[in-house]
């Protein structure tokens, strides 16, 4: 039975379950007046024909019910629910006839057939009815207002929904007028009585011709290709591009009520590469009943990780951050969605301070550890470099060492791709972090850092900043026309970080397969165009001048010579050899040499020189800039963008 035949809807149903009542009774009473014309050998006892009519009626509700025709949004309905009304009638009929036969109050198969055919007849009928008479309701009122024409680019399933959605919904303020698909066998027929033509070359002056504003996708499992391949081609078109989102399965969870949404094209969807997928069934289940710890939880990543960790039932979820803005913001979240579900509890401390992250380990006993917390600002971090190293690396020192003092199962650090060959301070501090990760292979704690690129929409990213840029009416600034990065989602990163934790054994350094880098000139630009402005005429793009410590490229993470496969065949471990504790600790006792001696000066060149002695893979920008355009990973950038868009 639906879940909401008792819920906000059941006066629609019952009123549509009394109407099909009151049709049965009109149908039952003609038969019966009708009889001695209809079935001549048959004399039918008022008693025993009103027990049969009842036995029959309540088969017909009871298997509507159960198959969910009430639950129907009856203006939206399909062909595939018109045979589900048949089909409950037809196997209600048989089980009335069994019921009656059971019962011995069998009155002829010819009764219950025809009462059943003609109430299934009315019912579908007066349905049908109803639908054209709203869809005719609908149409007048909307041809009182402005309609915004548009074309919807699928005439499968989902394009027809969508059209449904648009000519029916009453406050609908869209017309759509045709369809546009690639399939030939579709092309010149008519989906929803909209004509569907071919997606080519001429219909882009086709829609221009017919007044198309708005330019609606709707096809199922859009992919980052196929969806940057549309949007090179509609943008042409000088019209907005929305994509239509749908939680819908199939057509007839439209009927249900299961809407779908309309939204803008968002940067996300042009990434050159398909999203990663996370198997979680087994994965996310190592987090059921275990208390969690994530440090610097309140921040983009951190409070991501506590989402994903929330969904596997932990017995406890502690967030650490110092910032108690952020950390607010993600407790309210979380109990706003789970209420008394979640153990949650929030702690504002610092990983600089051992005292008090003793106190709290010592308290709460975690099993599992994130460590997110960090100063990742590369211009920031290359003036306050004392502070990147006694956050980032004195941090990480600190949280691990208090893994260990407390039997922690599992610690996970967030690493970045800044790391690798680091040209600044905050990449090398991360590659310090490491480095004290995976030295501890020993330890009866599990040690692994997870390093992954720049993440969508995190703070301090830089697709926050174009959309300010962006809304302020420009220009949208970028160091260099050249630079290219690696990008993925917050929900991705998170997704790869849990699911390594839940594989992490020993000193692991997990990295993702990020498929190809993006330049960040042709993020600015799309971007732009996402926000209905043409680059270079309504918003400029300008070149600021590389910022210190930033190169051109971050080097590629996959070198398959240097990775080995796990289960996930996106995610890699760096065959990269530990050092020993004691190496880090002497690298750890440089650092913290150069910190005392530089704790009166606001920057002191002595921290970099300390870095440069620990990391000995930290280079400098300039040198790696110089011979950028023979980089591999500057090649695939330029060679992607060399090949037209394909339509």
């Amino acid at each position: 039975m639906s879940g909401d035949w008792f819920g906000l809807k059941k006066s629609r149903k019952l009123i549509l379950a009394l109407f099909d009542i009151f049709c049965f009774a009109l149908i039952d009473a003609a038969y019966f007046l009708a009889s001695k014309y209809i079935d001549k050998q048959q004399d039918f006892e008022p008693k025993a024909f009103l027990i049969n009519s009842l036995i029959l009626l309540a088969a017909l509700l009871v298997l509507r019910i159960l198959l969910g025709v009430y639950s129907n949004i009856w203006r939206y309905t399909n062909t595939m629910i018109y045979l589900k009304m048949i089909l409950s009638d037809g196997a209600a009929c048989l089980l009335a006839l069994g019921g009656v036969y059971f019962f011995g109050f069998y009155s002829g198969v010819l009764h219950f057939l025809t009462v059943s055919a003609f109430a299934v007849l009315l019912a579908l009928a007066s349905r049908f009815a109803y639908r054209q008479l709203y869809k005719w309701r609908v149409q007048s009122k909307q041809s009182e207002i402005h309609d915004i024409p548009v074309a919807i680019v699928g005439a499968g399933q989902m394009g027809a929904i969508l059209a449904g959605e648009l000519l029916f919904e009453k406050n609908s303020k869209y017309k759509p007028l045709f369809f546009i698909d690639k399939d030939s066998t579709k092309v010149g027929g008519h989906v929803a009585g909209l004509k569907v033509y071919r997606e080519e070359e001429s219909v882009l002056a086709f829609l221009a011709a017919q007044g198309v504003r708005e330019i609606f996708i709707a096809l199922p499992g859009l992919d980052r290709e196929r969806a940057n391949e549309l949007y090179e081609f509609y943008s042409r078109a000088s019209c907005k591009i929305k994509v239509y989102d749908t939680p819908m399965r199939d057509a007839e969870e439209a009927v249900h009520g299961k809407r779908g949404s309309l939204r803008e094209f968002q940067i996300e969807d042009l990434l050159f590469r398909k999203s990663l997928t996370i198997n979680d069934s087994e994965s996310f289940r190592y987090y059921r009943d275990k208390c969690v710890l994530v440090t610097g939880g309140g921040g983009s990543i951190g409070s991501e990780l506590c989402r994903q960790i929330a969904k596997c039932n932990p017995s406890k979820l502690i967030i650490l951050d110092i910032y108690e803005n952020n950390a607010y913001d993600i407790q309210q979240e979380l109990i706003r969605e789970y209420g008394e579900k979640l153990d949650l509890v929030v702690e504002i401390a610092s990983v600089r301070d051992r005292v008090r992250l003793d106190a709290i380990f010592a308290a709460y006993r975690p099993d599992v550890v994130f460590h997110a917390a960090a100063h990742k600002h590369v211009p920031l971090m290359e003036h306050s470099g004392c502070e990147a190293i006694k956050n980032n690396v004195l941090g990480t020192f600190n949280t691990a060492d208090m893994a260990e003092k407390y039997g922690v199962k599992k610690f996970i650090l967030i690493s970045t791709d800044k790391a690798v060959n680091p040209t600044n301070i905050m990449g090398a501090t991360k590659r310090m972090c490491e480095m004290i990760i995976q030295c501890r292979t020993d330890s009866a704690t599990n040690f692994a850092a997870v390093r992954f690129g720049n993440v969508l929409g995190s703070n301090g990213s830089v697709i926050p900043l174009f959309k300010r840029q962006i809304a302020n009416g420009g220009p949208v600034t970028i160091t260099d026309k050249r630079i290219i990065r690696y990008f993925m989602t917050i929900p991705e990163a998170s997704q790869l970080v849990v699911q390594a934790g839940a594989m992490a054994k020993k000193g692991e350094l997990f990295v993702l397969d990020m498929g190809k880098p993006v330049r960040i000139y042709d993020l600015a630009r799309n971007m732009i165009k996402l926000s209905g402005f043409e680059p270079e005429v309504d918003i400029q793009i300008e070149e600021v001048g590389l910022r210190p410590g930033e190169k051109l490229y971050e080097e590629l993470l996959m070198k398959n010579e240097t990775l080995a496969k796990t289960e996930n065949d996106m995610i890699f471990i760096e065959k990269d050899a530990p050092l020993s504790r004691e190496a880090v600790d002497q690298k750890i006792e440089i650092l913290c040499n150069a910190v005392k001696e530089t704790e009166k000066d606001i920057a002191s060149p002595k921290i970099k020189e300390a870095l440069h002695l620990v990391v000995p893979t930290f280079k400098d920008p300039s040198k790696v800039n110089k011979a950028a355009e023979t980089a591999e990973e500057m090649k695939v950038v330029n060679e992607a963008t060399a090949e037209p868009a394909k339509v």
